[in-house]
Formats: structure tokens, sequence, C-alpha cells
């Protein structure tokens, strides 16, 4: 069975800035266009197998990626958890779904923050 983690138990868990790895597994011109805050970044297998050697099997990771119909972070999931991962989380939501909450979003199509303007 997949875990998963809402939108906002995952916004309650970084403003509590909890020891969680946040991981969006998008290409890189996704990433660098917007991402969660604090987000790393692995866009394929291969990244993933080499971020596997940084990450900590017992790390809280939590995986993302743009909506609840892109299969990418289904995908790294269970590729993670196939490495032995146990602490794996998919948000499923992923950046669709925090921006229409109106959360923080970085990256070159993030924009400037209202409260930045006044």
């Amino acid at each position: 069975m997949m875990k998963t983690i809402t939108r906002e138990e995952l916004k309650r868990r970084l403003d509590l800035r909890e020891r969680i790895q946040l991981v969006m597994v998008l290409k890189d011109w996704a990433f660098e266009s917007l991402h969660i805050p604090g987000s790393v970044h692995y866009d394929s297998y291969y990244s993933l197998a080499e971020a596997a050697k940084t990450l900590s099997p017992d790390e809280e990771i939590i995986v993302y990626c743009a909506n609840p119909a892109c299969p990418a972070s289904y995908r790294a999931y269970h590729f993670l958890k196939s490495l032995g991962f146990r602490n794996v989380f998919r948000y499923s939501g992923g950046i669709e779904d925090w921006m229409n909450a109106g959360y923080p979003l970085e990256g070159s199509l993030a924009g400037e923050p209202a409260w930045a303007a006044a």
C-alpha cells in the first residue's frame, strides 16, 4: 500500500521545519520553473539511483511531481521502495495542488510574493 501525505500535512511539517527530504521528480526545466521551497530535484531513475547513495533508507522522503495524474512521483515512490527505502511518501497533489492553495513556490515562474510588493 502506498503511503501518501496531504497538502495540509506537508505544509504543517515544512512550517515546523521537520526533518524530511522533499524530492521533486520532474525534468530540470520544470524544477527551475516552479518547485516547493526546500525541494531537491531528481528527474530520472538514473538520478534517483545516484540520490539513493546520499539519502538514508531511514530518512523520511516525500516525492512529488506536477499533479494527481502525473505518474512520475508514483514511479519514483516505487523505485525508492525497491531500493530498500522504508519511509517514502507520495504527495500526489504536486505543484498544481500546492499552487491552488496559494502556498509559496520557488523558481523562475514563481513571481514576486504579494507581501514583497507592499
